[in-house]
């Protein structure tokens, strides 16, 4: 399995709409970077678990799962012999608060989930250091609690900024300075007190120039006066600086010392994280768990493209036991290539511990790999055509397949003559086969449809067609190949049915009657008399050509060549060599040419045998019986006129 498989088959869509559900981008990452197993141990555990998570989620759907974000740095952080900040400290505060909620969360839970409740206690609530740290930061910094030396400092540094504050006030206020200051404000540069002076007065107001303004008819002068306030302060500001700095070395500290804890409980956060979305997606997609097996027996009911949600038709399919090898035939976009995508996604997203859109009583089977050849897959880089492309990456294939292998193609041997397509599509169909693999595949060919009925281990199925609305239904038939939808709908849209037979004929080899609607039986008129015309001209210029010598008669027991089926003679030769032939309880229309005897009737049966026996139904022998003991009124034997 590759990036390209999950592409095609869009289990990146599917990690990408569950990733939604997490609630911490660690959780979002581990989804996105999800990967299918081939351990059954563990999908069986994945699936149990994410059992459980969603019966909490119908108890309560409000998880306490956060305070996760930035965790995964700071603990990289760690050992390096750098200082953690306050803000960093409060993401920690933060997460430590939510494994406290969690743990209390899962307590009650423990009845309902035993497995999944079970994981909190490989969290550790870190007491003493979440509550040393809750007293030591506080509003994102070091709170004046921290130490006392911090706060013996941080009142000292109030105190003198306060004498410094009327100071400054002072000067401001004072008749001596009014003439020389520009407006009666106070400004600060760089941390120090500084009062707008007129530029002419710089010489008469003592002391340093710290700005001008932008035309530099102000000057913003720090007085003198204030100065040793001013530097005092910054003294007792460096002090602080060093203690906030010793408070958070002595919290990093605490820190490291729980590092391993910490961790711990971060992964399990990240794990709930992520089973929890994965209940969530669930819900959203109305899943259910499905028992797993490695022995390539796959069985959905009423499954269900994830992706296309209340749009998808449900699809049961059932592969494994009698055959391993489903060929899919049906018209354009009637569904066959989302039909073996939803077979390949529901394997990837089981055996990646998602719950699917099945009915219960589903089963998956376990596969090391699934290979496909869905798309045109064309190559613009290489300059390959449609054709070449799909060769090319079907040589591939055949090398990767082995009994543990899931195989999907579409439109198998398509894009070149289509004698020859059939041919490959059907030697390769067997190497796949051979090979152990269990194989989905689409297909036009009429003659793999028969290759699949007489091969052991193959089955047909076929997209449903609705005649009424000229539309596919999107629903398979398993054990049954496509009609040809193009002479149905020829049919429907009003063509002579003689003329579709003809078309039948030629391209299936066998003879088939198709009906005509009611409403168009003034067509069929108009057609039968020039049809009829037109063999009078023929007839009348051949002289009309005598009827072609018996090669059956009566009863004989003769083999379809197209179908190996057998049936018994009923009726002919007609003037083109056709027999009514009765296949189980049908008859049908063969020529000659498609006919073998297996058995003479003469070796079947005695001379005076009563064939209505084998021809006529039970309910019409009745009736004859009664016909010839008396006269019944009203009675009616109903026969088909067999040549139409």
């Amino acid at each position: 399995m590759n990036q390209n498989t999950y592409k095609i088959l869009e289990f990146t869509r599917i990690k990408e709409e569950a990733a939604h559900f997490a609630l911490t981008d660690l959780g979002k990452d581990h989804i996105l970077n999800m990967v299918p197993s081939v351990n059954k141990k563990q999908i069986v555990s994945w699936l149990e678990e994410v059992d459980e998570a969603v019966e909490i989620l119908k108890k309560s759907s409000s998880v306490p799962i956060s305070g996760l974000n930035g965790i995964d740095q700071i603990l990289k952080q760690l050992n390096k012999g750098l200082t953690l900040r306050p803000d960093q400290l409060m993401k920690l505060i933060d997460f430590l608060s939510c494994c406290k909620k969690l743990k209390r969360f899962m307590k009650d839970k423990e009845f309902l989930a035993p497995r999944v409740s079970a994981y909190v206690y490989s969290i550790e609530e870190l007491p003493n250091l979440l509550s040393e740290l809750e007293r030591s930061i506080r509003n994102g910094g070091v709170d004046d609690y921290a130490s006392k030396e911090l706060l013996k400092l941080r009142k000292q540094i109030g105190i003198l900024q306060d004498r410094l504050k009327d100071k400054v006030q002072q000067i401001v206020r004072s008749n001596k300075y009014k003439t020389y200051i520009q407006e009666a404000i106070v400004s600060e540069r760089s941390g120090r007190y500084a009062i707008p002076v007129k530029k002419e007065y710089k010489g008469k107001f003592p002391g340093t120039v710290l700005d001008a303004s932008a035309s530099g008819s102000t000057l913003y002068i720090e007085p003198a006066e204030i100065t040793t306030y001013q530097d005092e302060i910054n003294v007792y500001k460096a002090y602080e600086e060093a203690e906030v700095e010793r408070i958070l070395t002595y919290l990093t500290g605490l820190v490291e010392a729980n590092q391993v804890q910490i961790r711990l409980a971060m992964e399990t956060m990240v794990h709930y994280d992520v089973l929890f979305a994965r209940a969530k997606f669930s819900r959203a997609i109305d899943g259910k768990s499905v028992e797993i097996n490695d022995y390539h027996y796959i069985y959905l009911k009423e499954a269900r493209h994830p992706l296309l949600g209340a749009n998808a038709v449900p699809l049961t399919i059932e592969i494994g036991e009698d055959y391993r090898a489903l060929l899919i035939t049906g018209p354009n976009t009637g569904g066959k290539t989302v039909t073996i995508k939803t077979v390949g996604l529901l394997t990837l997203m089981v055996q990646s511990g998602f719950h699917i859109p099945v009915a219960e009583g589903s089963q998956i089977s376990i596969f090391q790999q699934i290979l496909l050849d869905i798309g045109d897959g064309q190559s613009i880089e290489q300059n390959l055509s449609t054709f070449s492309s799909h060769m090319k990456n079907i040589i591939h294939l055949l090398e990767e397949a082995n009994d543990h292998s899931l195989i999907l193609l579409d439109e198998l041997g398509s894009g070149t003559d289509p004698g020859e397509g059939m041919g490959l599509a059907t030697a390769l169909l067997k190497r796949f086969f051979l090979k152990g693999a269990c194989i989905f595949a689409t297909t036009h060919y009429s003659e793999i449809k028969e290759f699949a009925d007489r091969e052991a281990g193959f089955i047909n199925g076929a997209m449903e067609f609705d005649m009424e609305t000229l539309k596919p239904t999107y629903r398979l038939l398993i054990g049954k190949g496509g009609e040809s939808q193009a002479f149905a709908i020829a049919l429907e849209l009003g063509m002579h049915p003689q003329i579709i037979e003809e078309a039948h004929k030629i391209t299936y080899k066998e003879e088939k009657t198709y009906p005509l609607n009611e409403d168009d039986m003034w067509k069929k008129k108009a057609m039968d008399k020039q049809i009829a015309v037109q063999r009078h001209v023929r007839d009348k210029r051949l002289n009309k050509i005598p009827s072609l010598p018996s090669q059956f008669t009566k009863g004989d027991n003769v083999r379809i060549l197209a179908t190996g089926e057998f049936g018994i003679v009923y009726k002919g030769p007609d003037s083109m060599g056709n027999y009514i032939v009765q296949v189980k309880d049908e008859k049908r229309i063969y020529n000659q040419k498609r006919l073998k005897l297996y058995i003479a009737a003469k070796e079947l049966y005695p001379e005076d045998y009563d064939y209505d026996i084998i021809f006529e139904s039970k309910e019409n022998r009745k009736k004859m019986n009664e016909m010839e003991k008396r006269h019944a009124e009203g009675m009616v034997i109903e026969r088909q006129d067999e040549w139409t």
